[in-house]
């Protein structure tokens, strides 16, 4: 519908917003100052003691210094009444006394059945309360006051009886003058497909008043007393007053108690509801008997930036988890997400009150987890990672599930998170006792894991072993420095190194430190990595690494930021420092041996690992130069023929100097 030029202005200057905004507050008298319209209040939209929400009454607008809400009367009622804008529109203007202007006819008849519709739900709800303390609902009754509702409680949430009879609210409601096609409109009752009269939609069932956000009637849910029914609850059927996709129960309670600071939390059916309200917790509401909708996750961001989901310890609460967990991902927000609190097994929050109390229920509360970390936990639950293809496939997982972010930002702040998570993950599988994913090494278990300091031979080894072994391992701290100064000197690199960097194990305790410091922040840049790692081991540690000779002399060191030349220098120096322990692993193993009966297999080994050592080694002294064969057969470096080429092309020999000069 159109509004006519000039109404929306009329309606603004008629309407008073600290009027409209007073209903909602408490103004603070102190700092407010009515004469000059200065109006101040705790703001209505977040939970704070300070009055830090202001509103300009003669410029008609408001904001919050804390959450930064702003508008005019409109948006506000839009967001306290969670109403649309011709429905805001409405309320403003009926109680401005101004007339709304004329709807075309088929809108306008619309809106007069709808009207129609809830005033026939409202004569409903009154009926179903009148049954619940029938004797036909004496069963009824005693299953509430077991489920801890006496009549009080059952008068505030409007709880009422449908009795097993086929017309009995059919019947009640003709009484009344009411049509036919109204109370079928508003799916109390069925149409007869034998030709008889219609007959109730609910019977033999305990009543729940389903009200929207404006507090009317605009469906039920029916729990059924026959333990053999097919269906222990039913909804009313869609209506033009109920959409079950776009709709939550309780939800103007909730969003009222929500703007007093409670958390909103969001259980699975009504009971949950009445009770988590019942104890204390009252910003509470459910989804109809299905999962989440978007719609329904909208309603939600309105009352909370951040809902807290109630799932039941069974594997059906843990499946609608996870099904809101990819609706949601696409929505996210900054400041807008989900929590989680995960109720013991066998458990719903109704359960745990009445096992527990309140204090427990709180704890789960307090307890509850970001989206990430559930997110996290399905991606690897019941999974081993033992591979580098399962360790693949799980990071293409939870790259895919990152994508559907949109918000680039919080796409940045999920993939870190996951990046620790992960860090997390394989390090307590390494340096915990487990095996690690590259199985146990040959050279022994380690108390450590190979992320730890290595620890001395084993008392049976030999002499020489014990040789070979510190000189292998002086060798390996040289080679481990290099790696670890041209990690830090180009991080940007060390995406391409981190399965190598993970399965390199340390000579001693800093080296591993400053390797798990550089495959945790790597990615987040040089200025962030060097800061962590001056704040975990000290500015000297990082100074004394880069000015080892050995260290300082590498080209990565001397020209940084060269990723070419670094990417080199880490690929043959862990290449080196795999085989030359490939080989001390082979020495240890063959002494072992050689105790027992000596074969040729143990000289196999060692002269195989020996090889392999030595190429690797001379890997970065091979000549890579192209060269050219002249015509004395010499080998000529091309790089240098051409320079020389280039310069005698240059001088001119007729002039006696260079062309040009």
């Amino acid at each position: 519908m159109s509004l006519p030029p000039g109404f929306l202005d009329e309606l603004r200057t008629r309407s008073s917003l600290s009027q409209v905004v007073g209903r909602k507050v408490m103004w603070d008298t102190r700092k407010s100052n009515q004469g000059k319209g200065d109006m101040w209040a705790p703001c209505p939209f977040h939970q704070e003691k300070s009055a830090s929400f202001h509103v300009d009454d003669r410029k008609g607008f408001y904001y919050c210094f804390g959450c930064h809400a702003k508008g005019d009367a409109i948006s506000f009622v839009r967001e306290t009444e969670n109403v649309g804008f011709m429905e805001a529109v409405e309320i403003l203007a009926r109680e401005a006394g101004m007339p709304m202007p004329a709807r075309d006819p088929q809108a306008q008849q619309k809106a007069d059945k709808r009207t129609e519709l809830a005033d026939v739900m409202e004569l409903a709800v009154k009926w179903f309360r009148l049954q619940l303390r029938t004797g036909a609902a004496a069963q009824a009754r005693e299953y509430l006051a077991g489920r801890g509702l006496d009549t009080a409680a059952c008068d505030r949430w409007e709880i009422g009886f449908a009795p097993d009879s086929w017309q009995g609210l059919w019947d009640a409601l003709k009484g009344k003058d009411i049509d036919d096609k109204l109370i079928l409109g508003a799916g109390l009752a069925k149409p007869s497909t034998k030709g008889g009269k219609p007959y109730d939609t609910f019977r033999g069932r305990i009543m729940y008043p389903i009200r929207d956000a404006r507090g009317r009637a605009i469906a039920f849910g029916g729990r059924a007393m026959d333990p053999d029914d097919k269906a222990k609850y039913l909804n009313s059927p869609e209506t033009e007053l109920f959409d079950k996709g776009r709709s939550l129960y309780n939800v103007r309670d909730a969003r009222v108690a929500a703007g007093k600071g409670l958390p909103l939390l969001v259980a699975e059916g009504y009971m949950d509801v009445i009770a988590l309200a019942e104890a204390g917790f009252g910003a509470a509401v459910a989804p109809l008997g299905t999962a989440i909708t978007e719609n329904q996750l909208a309603m939600l961001w309105r009352v909370s930036d951040e809902p807290i989901v109630m799932l039941d310890g069974d594997a059906a609460g843990q499946r609608a988890a996870l099904r809101l967990i990819d609706l949601s991902l696409p929505l996210l927000e900054a400041g807008r997400s989900l929590r989680f609190a995960m109720m013991p097994e066998g458990q719903d929050p109704d359960d745990l009150l009445k096992a527990a109390g309140p204090g427990a229920l709180q704890k789960i509360i307090d307890a509850a987890v970001p989206m990430v970390q559930l997110l996290w936990q399905r991606e690897i639950e019941g999974r081993v990672f033992d591979s580098p293809e399962r360790k693949a496939a799980l990071d293409k997982s939870l790259r895919d599930k990152i994508a559907l972010i949109k918000d680039p930002s919080i796409r940045s702040h999920y993939g870190q998170e996951i990046k620790d998570l992960r860090w997390d993950l394989f390090r307590a599988k390494r340096s915990g006792g487990a095996p690690s994913a590259g199985g146990p090494r040959r050279n022994g278990a380690r108390p450590n894991g190979r992320w730890g300091a290595p620890e001395g031979p084993s008392p049976g080894a030999k002499t020489s072993a014990l040789v070979i072994a510190e000189g292998a391992h002086a060798t390996d701290h040289l080679r481990e420095a290099v790696i670890l100064a041209a990690c830090i000197s180009c991080p940007d690199v060390v995406e391409n190194f981190e399965a190598g960097l993970e399965s390199m194990a340390c000579t001693d305790t800093t080296h591993a430190r400053l390797r798990d410091l550089i495959l945790r922040f790597a990615a987040q840049g040089d200025a962030v990595l060097r800061e962590k790692i001056e704040n975990a081991l000290g500015f000297e540690t990082l100074e004394t690494l880069l000015a080892q000779r050995h260290v300082a002399i590498t080209p990565c060191i001397r020209k940084p930021g060269n990723a070419e030349i670094t990417a080199m220098t880490i690929a043959e120096e862990l290449a080196k420092l795999h085989a030359a322990r490939g080989l001390l692993d082979e020495v240890t193993d063959a002494v072992d041996d050689l105790s027992g009966e000596a074969d040729e297999g143990v000289t196999w080994r060692l002269a195989e690992a020996a090889r392999a050592a030595e190429m690797a080694r001379r890997s970065g002294q091979e000549d890579k130069a192209e060269y050219v064969i002249a015509n004395n057969g010499a080998r000529l470096d091309r790089e240098e023929v051409e320079k020389s080429r280039s310069f005698f092309d240059a001088i001119d020999f007729s002039k006696g100097g260079k062309k040009g000069s």
